[in-house]
C-alpha cells in the first residue's frame, strides 16, 4: 500500500539541501513557504540500495522520479516524470505554502534489503537560480537573434529583388529609347529620301518637257 509522508521545511534561507529515504512505493512531500512570483529550482539525485554491497549505488538505473508541485488551493504548478537525476523548476503565483511531492516510478511493492531509495534534494529559492534564469534568458535572446537574422536576410533578399527589377526597368527604358531613336531616325531618313526622289523626278520631268518643247 502506498504511504504518504510530509516533511516540513522552513525557508529561513534561500537554499535547503538535505537527503531522505524513500520506499519504492512511497510518496513524500515537502511543504515550502514561498513568496509570490518567485522562481524555485529543485536539484535532485536518486540512489538505489544495493543488497550485495550493503550500500547505496551512485545512481538508480531504470528508475525515475515523479515530481508534483501544488498549492493549498489545489493549483497544480508542476507534474512531471524525471530521470534518476535532474533539475525541476516552477514559479509561485501567490504567497503561501507550496507542497512538493516526490515519488519513484518503481513498480515493485517491496524494497529489496528494506532500505529502498535515498533522495538528495537541494531546493533553491530565487537568487540561487540565477544561472538557470540567465540560461533561459540566453535561450530567448538566441531565439530572438535567430529570428532577427532571418528577418534581416529576408529584407536583404527583398532589396536585391528590388535592385534587380530596377536594373531591368532601366535596361528596358534604355532599349525603348534606343528603339524610339532608331525609329525616328529611319522615319526622318525615309522622308529625306522621298523628298529627294520627288525633287529629282520633278526636275527630270521639267527638263524632259523643255527638251521636247512642250513648255
Amino acid at each position: 500500500m502506498q504511504t504518504l509522508t510530509l516533511l516540513l521545511s522552513v525557508c529561513v534561507s534561500l537554499s535547503t539541501a538535505f537527503y531522505f529515504h524513500l520506499g519504492e512505493q512511497e510518496e513524500k512531500c515537502i511543504i515550502e513557504d514561498i513568496p509570490s512570483d518567485t522562481l524555485i529550482t529543485g536539484i535532485f539525485k536518486l540512489q538505489q540500495w544495493d543488497v550485495g554491497r550493503h550500500d547505496f549505488l551512485e545512481s538508480a538505473p531504470g528508475l525515475g522520479l515523479f515530481v508534483t508541485v501544488t498549492t493549498y488551493n489545489e493549483e497544480v504548478l508542476l507534474s512531471k516524470l524525471y530521470g534518476p537525476q535532474g533539475t525541476f523548476y516552477f514559479t509561485s503565483h501567490s504567497p503561501g505554502e507550496h507542497i512538493i511531492c516526490l515519488e519513484s516510478n518503481s513498480t515493485r511493492l517491496v524494497s529489496l534489503g528494506g532500505r529502498g531509495l535515498r533522495i538528495h534534494l537541494d531546493i533553491r529559492i530565487g537568487e540561487h537560480d540565477l544561472d538557470a534564469a540567465i540560461a533561459q534568458a540566453k535561450d530567448k535572446v538566441n531565439e530572438v537573434s535567430f529570428k532577427l537574422e532571418h528577418l534581416i536576410e529576408q529584407i536583404e533578399q527583398i532589396v536585391k529583388e528590388q535592385n534587380y527589377q530596377r536594373d531591368r526597368e532601366e535596361n528596358f527604358r534604355m532599349t525603348s529609347e534606343d528603339t524610339n531613336n532608331n525609329v525616328l531616325s529611319w522615319a526622318f531618313a525615309q522622308t529625306l529620301i522621298f523628298i529627294s526622289v520627288g525633287i529629282f523626278q520633278m526636275k527630270y520631268l521639267k527638263d524632259f518637257f523643255i527638251a521636247k518643247k512642250l513648255v
